[in-house]
């Protein structure tokens, strides 16, 4: 089949590249051309694994054609995805303003039945205003499908490749039959395709990232009573997560979710809830808690070093990234705490494997860059880890207490065990273990 993507950010340019991967003509479109030239020249704006070598693979193979020209890769498409960002207002709302302006450019342009699919994350009721936008403006027999994604970043090649549900959100069995024929690579008996109304289909999304953000701030929060009562949070986490109702997912305790999601989806939904006269006061507890849990290390950090100032002190930063496997700084926890830090007239040196080009384009040189993990920590006066990146789970402990000032440590992702840190003669501290 042939469709075209509009957007080649985070989600259109992996559903793009998966879905020419299983045998799909993809037309990706983007409004910026130094974008489009340098996807063309094989240059990728985004780090997530598998994906390089695939959009390199498809691209070769002619399947996946990267151009700034909407109205030709509208008009040859079975089927035109969605894909643009919906930034959040301030006032928690998503910025509908791209999807909308992208509804009535493909309005302008069909030729002939389509499919209009809102891939982006958007509020209930979007798919409404998609249909209303772009009948206002063509006679041309259409249709509009929520589709939402639910990639994982630094997962989301083989997410979308390997979907656990695949939820598509329409009236029209016209449409639903082509959403089916799309969607066959990627499921074998259809077991795992939702079929709903699209107003639910936009819902599940939001509840689906609420629910999961929910998990990390009341994980976040028993680990704080962890360390007021003297418990262990990583065996409370064992314990309860051996509970078939619970399950082990999300139960990692640690210093705030980031990322493009969570935060966003959340906001929005609560927006939602407030203009419909329905309070989600759980979610306001879930907002709360994570913006205080954001603040934690630098608390622990404060507190260590009791009256004595934070200011001419060094510290190293093990970790950018709001998670491991991506380069993904939005609304990133490392952010805060380099704040925090910097506002106490500390210094800091980072390292991070993928996100140290993200992290100058906004904090410049206010910080300094380190090339590897251990030249970060020369002259420091301490060790923060704030992402969890698999290459910082088994260091040369020896070479960072030579590096190190002092050996003292504070883990804000519980990378290594108490005792075992101790026994090497580290001070320690972490999340959740007994250690205020």
């Amino acid at each position: 089949m042939k469709i075209s993507v509009i957007g080649t950010g985070y989600v259109g340019l992996v559903a793009g590249a998966c879905f020419a991967e299983s045998g799909h003509t993809v037309t990706c479109v983007d409004n910026q051309k130094h974008k489009i030239d340098a996807l063309n020249a094989g240059k990728i704006p985004i780090y997530e694994p598998g994906l390089e070598e695939m959009v390199e693979r498809n691209r070769k193979r002619q399947r996946l054609i990267f151009t700034t020209d909407l109205a030709a890769a509208v008009q040859s498409s079975r089927a035109v995805f969605i894909c643009v960002g919906t930034p959040a207002d301030q006032d928690g709302s998503a910025d509908l303003r791209y999807v909308l302006g992208v509804a009535a450019a493909i309005a302008e342009n069909i030729r002939e039945y389509t499919v209009i699919v809102d891939k982006s994350t958007v509020p209930v009721g979007t798919a409404e205003k998609v249909q209303k936008t772009v009948a206002s403006k063509t006679k041309v027999p259409f249709d509009v499908v929520s589709n939402p994604e639910f990639l994982k970043e630094g997962a989301a090649v083989e997410d979308f490749l390997k979907p656990d549900r695949i939820v598509i959100g329409t009236g029209s069995e016209r449409a639903r039959a082509i959403m089916l024929e799309l969607y066959a690579p990627f499921t074998l008996t259809n077991q795992n395709i939702q079929l709903m109304d699209s107003k639910s289909a936009e819902m599940t999304k939001y509840a689906a990232n609420a629910m999961l953000a929910t998990r990390i701030s009341f994980m976040n929060e028993i680990a704080n009573l962890c360390d007021a009562v003297g418990a262990d949070v990583d065996e409370v986490r064992r314990g309860i997560g051996s509970d078939s109702r619970i399950g082990k997912a999300f139960l990692f305790p640690g210093i705030g979710y980031g990322g493009s999601c969570f935060p966003k989806d959340v906001q929005a939904l609560v927006k939602t809830a407030r203009d419909q006269g329905v309070p989600l006061q759980i979610l306001d507890a879930v907002e709360a808690v994570n913006f205080r849990q954001k603040r934690l290390l630098f608390q622990k950090i404060s507190r260590h070093y009791g009256s004595e100032s934070l200011k001419g002190r060094h510290f190293a930063l093990w970790g950018l990234a709001f998670k491991a496997r991506t380069d993904d700084m939005r609304e990133a926890s490392s952010l805060v705490l380099i704040e925090q830090l910097l506002a106490a007239g500390a210094s800091v040196c980072a390292y991070d494997p993928e996100a140290v080009g993200e992290t100058q384009k906004m904090m410049g040189d206010r910080i300094r860059y380190a090339a590897n993990p251990y030249d970060a920590l020369q002259g420091a006066d301490a060790l923060c880890v704030v992402t969890e990146w698999h290459e910082f789970r088994f260091p040369e402990f020896e070479v960072l207490k030579a590096r190190l000032k002092q050996p003292v440590i504070f883990d804000g992702r519980n990378l290594y065990k108490p005792v075992h840190m101790q026994a090497l003669g580290f001070t320690y501290i972490s999340i959740g273990r007994g250690l205020l």
